[in-house]
């Protein structure tokens, strides 16, 4: 078998101790021997070709370009270009895989140069950072066994399909599983009836394989996946101004199964970011519209949830600032797709396949990796600016929110966010007031009596607790709303209707008084 040659590019003099102690990792451990071949420039010898012929024939024969990127920017030629990001670039060219380790955290240190090229490689690839060889040793093997797991050279199962020895099947809710089927039936044609076992959902999913339950089966319909996953969870902050800074307004940790966490991901959002609600002048009914697209956030939020990588200690966090929402998870680019490529039509290549068919069933994602072309599409529509991606430490989507189009603050401009004390005075059109209060979002949408399903579909809402906890519980205890049947408070007839305060509020709020 040859060996995949694995070319370390760096400026030599600033990163010399590293760059042979690597070398020397690789090549004398057991396993990494078996499959890579190092090479460093220095150990070549003299030749009459000119050096960057050399190095960059190299790279071209090359299958890993591994750069190593710290303060100095190195030896310039006569276009101003270093060897290393000549290499770089050839790596990109030709389409080798790219691993990049950053060394340090203050940027600040770095020649403007080597800033900007740890710019431009971070615009495509996924980078590291570290701060000691030890450090950089650990990343550059687990780099090497991810590599050798995708290409299939180590027989081994992914995080999704391996088998949980420590589960059995009373770790599974039934309950989810028959909500699973009802969903998937009416979204997909999910061909097995509600009457099916657990058994023969798993076993057609292949979350079940001689009796014993995989990784996804725990994440997708687990009693308690935390148990066996404690950083499977979902970290939301809320923040006033534009960056991350104490006091923190709010702060919630979900956990559950893949569809809780996405539920109650996306409800914590819509909860923090407006709410635009119409006027009732050719209808009862009164129209809705959050400042961004639910369908948008969705996307995002789900998307980590489902392609993130589950062997990592990281979690998903998703961060809601005065100008946009930023939804990180530990995971990559697929190996076949680039940051540009999310813009234009593309292949769809999840990362956990069998948690991203579950979702597809249930229509929360598609295979066609149109996703997102839908989110460009949907903010185009909604007048706001493209979506960012970003690989660094792991993925990133930045999401927009309409104050960052009109507002010129700085980054550093973390001054409280006064919209809530200017809602009803803020308009989007004529027509249109913002609502910030979760409460008169409830209220102005009231019509008749509702009961909870209802309320939710208005205010595009889908965790049943979160709606409970943080709409209807505070409206009760103001008194906005009553129960249709309060000596019944569970009853599945409940309904709920304005209160004489309620409606005045109400009137209020879509400005019917005088």
């Amino acid at each position: 078998m040859k060996p995949l040659k694995l070319f370390i590019s760096s400026v030599q003099k600033e990163f010399a101790t590293e760059r042979i102690a690597l070398a020397q990792y690789i090549r004398e451990d057991t396993l990494l021997s078996s499959f890579f071949e190092v090479f460093l420039f220095e150990e070549l010898a003299a030749n009459s070709h000119t050096v960057a012929q050399v190095y960059l024939s190299e790279v071209s024969s090359s299958q890993i370009y591994l750069g190593l990127l710290g303060n100095e920017y190195g030896y310039e030629d006569l276009k101003g270009i270093s060897p290393t990001e000549r290499e770089f670039d050839m790596a990109v060219k030709n389409n080798l895989q790219k691993w990049i380790f950053v060394k340090g955290n203050d940027d600040h240190a770095r020649h403007p140069k080597e800033k900007a090229f740890v710019l431009k490689v971070s615009e495509s690839v996924s980078r590291k950072r570290f701060s000691a060889f030890e450090e950089l040793k650990k990343e550059v093997y687990n780099s090497c066994i991810r590599y050798l797991k995708q290409i299939g050279k180590i027989d081994t199962k992914e995080f999704d399909e391996s088998l949980n020895r420590d589960a059995v099947i009373d770790d599974i809710n039934t309950k989810f599983i028959s909500n699973f089927i009802r969903i998937a039936r009416f979204k997909r044609n999910f061909p097995l009836p509600e009457t099916a076992s657990a058994e023969e959902v798993l076993s057609h999913l292949n979350l079940l394989r001689n009796h014993q339950l995989t990784n996804s089966a725990l994440l997708v319909f687990g009693k308690k996946p935390q148990h066996f996953f404690p950083t499977a969870t979902v970290k939301c902050a809320h923040f006033h101004g534009l960056v991350v800074e104490k006091p923190m307004p709010d702060y919630k940790e979900f956990g559950g199964t893949v569809f809780e966490m996405a539920e109650l991901t996306v409800d914590f959002v819509l909860s923090k970011i407006s709410l635009s609600t119409g006027t009732r002048e050719t209808s009862n009914q009164v129209s809705t519209a959050y400042e961004i697209p639910r369908r948008v956030i969705a996307e995002s939020i789900i998307n980590a949830i489902a392609h993130r990588d589950y062997y990592s200690k990281g979690s998903v966090q998703v961060s809601v600032f005065k100008d946009r929402v930023e939804v990180f998870n530990p995971g990559q680019l697929p190996n076949e797709l680039q940051v540009s490529d999310l813009s234009i039509a593309h292949g769809s290549y999840p990362h956990n396949p069998l948690i991203a068919n579950c979702m597809f069933l249930t229509g929360d994602i598609e295979r066609f990796g149109t996703g997102t072309l839908e989110m460009f599409h949907l903010l185009e529509e909604a007048h706001l600016s493209r979506p960012q991606f970003k690989v660094e430490e792991g993925f990133k989507v930045i999401l927009y929110r309409p104050w960052s189009k009109t507002n010129n603050s700085t980054i550093h401009d973390t001054a409280h966010d006064t919209a809530h004390d200017t809602a009803h005075d803020t308009t989007h059109d004529s027509k249109f007031s913002t609502l910030e209060d979760l409460r008169e979002r409830l209220v102005v949408i009231m019509v008749g009596e509702m009961n909870r399903d209802e309320i939710m579909f208005k205010l595009d809402l889908r965790h049943r607790q979160h709606f409970l906890k943080n709409y209807i519980e505070p409206a009760v205890k103001e008194k906005l709303i009553e129960m249709t049947l309060p000596d019944k408070p569970t009853s599945k007839n409940q309904k709920y209707r304005l209160t004489k305060k309620g409606i005045t509020l109400q009137k209020i709020l879509n400005n019917e008084t005088k």
